[in-house]
């Protein structure tokens, strides 16, 4: 059985039809419609048919919306819950592993879209029937949820094709609250995506499913719609079917305003009952209409359940033939995809081998690289030290420098001064080479100013003469000095001193002024008296300092 039509086991009612109909007129405001500005739909009377449709357990406590109650809104301790998660599939009490799902992903069952709802329940209901419990790691492997602008909730698969479909969308307005006695999010929350394990695998859950492999999974959840069916969902323990295995009314419940529906209206859906299910409906009808007790609200009629579906009996005798045929029409197509499975197994066997020696490779790369890396920055580290070192040096080279610099300066200061002072010597040599110029002018107008040049010229001649002087002289202070000492002590002082001068002169060649050669050779008289004596000694006295200041 597809999931492209409605199961022909569960037809529609009269109330169902016009619920439908209904929900057809404001089809196509729905599509633009968003929970926040949509009033709900659902009155007392669908409440009633959902009672019977979808088998609400006695003790469930539902509430109509108002007007202005809005479906992201419940009012507190209440769930908001769609007509289109009830035909997706869900059944209260909501199964656990619904609420582990929207507790991880932080949402209320009122975001669920008809295919997030579909799938869930179709896959809670699959695990089960395999003995297997559907987990969030589980259905985080096979597919994600997806959260559109409106803050619906949709499922996306991964690598499974399943097909579901809603042909009524009225998930907008035909909404109603439950009493939230579960624990689940009330108001609408923000999505959390459902954490991927690394550990979990397709391998996991083909085993845990008991499947040979992929390709038998996509065959058996292909048309997942098969596995919210009421059926398939009672067979697996998801829907418990009131007055079935325990006859009762439902409980009154203040919060549930319907009007009374009587029982001659509601149409009997079997000609024919057994004997003892009519009996104990008359008992049951008896006791809610005692004076003693107030009737209820409401009375679901029973819904009479065939014997195959208590026996999990889901197929009907007349469909052995066709269910034969499509055996082996399936057995054939399955040998041949088992064919191309195994070829695509060598295939990525291959590959698997491929991809791992190139990892190999590609890991060895890394390893070489990361010791390249380290020799890297350990000469890095080097040359980060060297040029520390480097900067400091050139920090004392600055330090030099500047240093030297200032030398240079202070240098250059003592040059100018040392300069001014050159200068002002230089000056004073100019002066002093005037004068020096003027005085040997005034010199070589002298007669003398030829040998004095002659003997500043000769500076051996000068020495020999010195030389020569000096023996002259101590050779007469050492002869005739002495010898004429005696002679003056004879003859007088004065004439001995005078004679020896002369002497002198006529040794040494020196010229006297105003003294003549002869008078010079001559012998002073004895007749001289102390006035010609001390003009001669005047004379030689003069001339004597002439010679030295020559020298």
């Amino acid at each position: 059985m597809t999931g492209d039509h409605h199961p022909s086991r569960n037809p529609m009612t009269k109330g169902d039809s016009r619920l439908a109909a209904q929900n057809d007129d404001e089809r196509g405001s729905s599509k633009k419609a968003e929970p926040n500005d949509v009033a709900s739909t659902v009155t007392s009377d669908s409440l009633i048919i959902f009672y019977k449709k979808f088998h609400f357990p006695n003790d469930l406590v539902a509430k109509v919306p108002k007007r202005s109650d809005r479906a992201c809104l419940p009012p507190p301790g209440y769930l908001t819950i769609s007509e289109s998660s009830l035909r997706a599939g869900l059944r209260f009490p909501p199964p656990p592993e619904l609420i582990d799902i929207s507790a991880r992903c932080g949402v209320s069952l009122a975001q669920f879209s008809h295919r997030a709802m579909s799938v869930t329940m179709g896959l809670i209901a699959f695990f089960r029937d395999h003995g297997a419990v559907l987990t969030p790691e589980y259905l985080s492997r096979m597919g994600r949820f997806i959260v559109d602008t409106q803050g619906r909730v949709t499922f996306r698969f991964k690598w499974l094709d399943m097909r579901t479909r809603d042909p009524l969308k009225s998930w907008a307005h035909a909404f109603f609250y439950v009493q939230n006695d579960w624990g689940l999010i009330e108001k609408w929350g923000k999505m959390k995506d459902l954490p991927v394990p690394l550990h979990v695998g397709e391998e996991d859950i083909l085993k845990i499913l008991n499947i040979p492999d992929v390709k038998h999974l996509l065959f058996e959840v292909r048309h997942l719609t098969k596995y919210i069916e009421e059926e398939f969902l009672f067979k697996v323990g998801l829907s418990i079917q009131a007055g079935k295995s325990e006859a009762k009314m439902l409980k009154k419940s203040t919060k549930v305003h319907e009007p009374p529906a009587p029982s001659s209206k509601v149409p009997s859906k079997r000609k024919s009952d057994d004997p003892q299910a009519l009996l104990k409906k008359k008992k049951l009808e008896g006791i809610s209409t005692s004076p003693s007790q107030v009737p209820p609200d409401s009375s679901p009629t029973k819904l009479h359940v065939p014997g195959d579906v208590l026996k999990h009996q889901c197929l009907g005798r007349h469909k052995t033939d066709d269910l034969l045929s499509r055996h082996m029409e399936l057995e054939v197509e399955l040998t041949q995809t088992l064919n191309e499975w195994n070829d695509e197994f060598v295939k990525v066997k291959y590959l698997q081998g491929e991809y791992k020696r190139k990892y190999d490779h590609r890991t060895k790369e890394v390893k070489v690289l990361e010791v390249e890396l380290t020799d890297c920055r350990t000469e890095l580290a080097n040359v980060m030290t060297t040029t520390s070192l480097k900067n400091q040096q050139i920090d004392r080279l600055q330090i030099e420098l500047v240093e030297a610099q200032t030398t240079i300066t202070q240098l250059l200061k003592d040059q100018k001064v040392s300069g001014e002072k050159v200068a002002v010597l230089e000056a004073e040599n100019k002066k002093s080479q005037t004068i020096i110029a003027e005085k040997e002018a005034a010199l070589f107008g002298l007669e003398s100013s030829r040998v004095i040049e002659d003997f500043k010229k000769s500076i051996d001649f000068k020495i020999i003469i010195q030389d020569h002087l000096q023996e002259a002289r101590e050779h007469i202070y050492n002869i005739e000095v002495k010898a004429l000492e005696q002679q003056c002590l004879d003859e007088g002082f004065t004439r001995g001193f005078l004679k020896g001068v002369r002497l002198l002169q006529r040794k040494a060649g020196v010229k006297i002024d105003g003294l003549t050669t002869s008078q010079a050779s001559e012998d002073p008289s004895s007749d001289l008296g102390g006035a010609e004596i001390e003009s001669e000694l005047r004379k030689v006295f003069s001339s004597d300092d002439e010679s030295v200041d020559v020298e």
